[in-house]
């Protein structure tokens, strides 16, 4: 059987004496896309690579300030030497000096307010998601990586959110507004981002007459009552939907543009991902509410207004 071998994509530029600025920006940039350098001037890219098509556009880039830049297609000879091209890439170094830094933070975790404990996750979830983007060839570190990086993501969350649902398997069934009207639903108490993005989405797209409960514990919710946002809710997380996002699904207002951006910023700050540049403000806002407010429905009351207001910028596309 024939082993199939990686196709490669290699950059050669040349560049006169005097471009040391474009010299500089051309080293930067193949640094960023996660290029082996071969040598000066000689930088290879897996040619499946997403970041492949970039070398085009530097290449351009060094052409136009008076230098040569040539792209080659290449292939190794057999597998030896392309298990060597693979070896240019390996990112064990980078996932460990990564994993150190996961390490040390994971001490301070208790120390830190809400506001912080949610920057320091995002903080670490870009990094993450940037070594991640340059893993061409994931392997058993990776996968460490991995599940360090889900425990200190769990950590986190447990402390700001306690009880916080696992993500279940599975399809999202489609729902029916009508049948959910006056209803009771019920979630955990001390709200967070995820619990009162859907209290105000229910009282607000779902059930305009819904009461709600606060639970000291989700095991003594209401059997009348429709759980969201814990284990064993009627609606909580599906796959790497958050609880927001689950009910945005089930009653057809995924379509939404307007809450559709909303669901980005509460998929980010519940549990990573981009960042929507609103986040930051959002997570402030609420950590300063819950310090001020014991009561949840006051809580409800005030970041309702947050998120009418987020809601109705995200809606439009006129700039502020």
């Amino acid at each position: 059987m024939t082993t199939l071998l990686d196709p490669w994509l290699l950059l050669v530029v040349s560049l006169p004496t005097g471009s040391a600025s474009t010299r500089m920006r051309v080293w930067r940039t193949v640094k960023a896309l996660g290029c082996a350098a071969l040598r000066d001037g000689a930088y290879l890219l897996p040619a499946a690579s997403p970041q492949a098509a970039q070398l085009v556009d530097l290449a351009e880039m060094a052409r136009k300030d008076g230098g040569q830049a040539w792209l080659v297609h290449v292939q190794a000879r057999d597998t030896e030497e392309n298990a060597a091209l693979r070896a240019l890439f390996e990112r064990s170094a980078e996932y460990s000096e990564w994993l150190d830094g996961l390490a040390q933070a994971r001490k301070t975790l208790n120390e830190l307010p809400a506001g912080e404990l949610g920057r320091l996750l995002r903080r670490h979830a870009r990094s993450y998601e940037a070594l991640q983007q340059l893993d061409f060839f994931p392997d058993g570190t990776s996968d460490r990586a991995k599940a360090q990086w889900r425990d200190f993501r769990d950590a986190v969350e447990t402390i700001l959110s306690p009880g916080e649902p696992r993500a279940t398997p599975g399809t999202i069934a489609r729902r029916d507004p009508i049948r959910y009207q006056g209803r009771t639903w019920a979630t955990r108490r001390h709200l967070w981002v995820d619990r009162v993005a859907c209290a105000w989405l229910i009282q607000r797209f779902v059930d305009p007459g819904a009461r709600f409960v606060w639970l000291e514990d989700p095991a003594a919710c209401p059997d009348d009552a429709l759980g969201f946002d814990f284990d064993g809710a009627t609606f909580t997380h599906v796959g790497d939907r958050v609880s927001f996002e689950v009910l945005l699904a089930s009653f057809g207002l995924d379509s939404n543009r307007g809450l559709a951006r909303l669901g980005l910023l509460v998929h980010a700050l519940d549990i990573g991902g981009p960042k929507a540049p609103e986040a930051t403000g959002f997570e402030a806002v609420l950590a300063g509410a819950r310090k001020r407010l014991a009561d949840d429905d006051a809580l409800l009351a005030e970041m309702g207004s947050v998120l009418d207001s987020l809601y109705a910028h995200f809606s439009t596309d006129r700039k502020p």
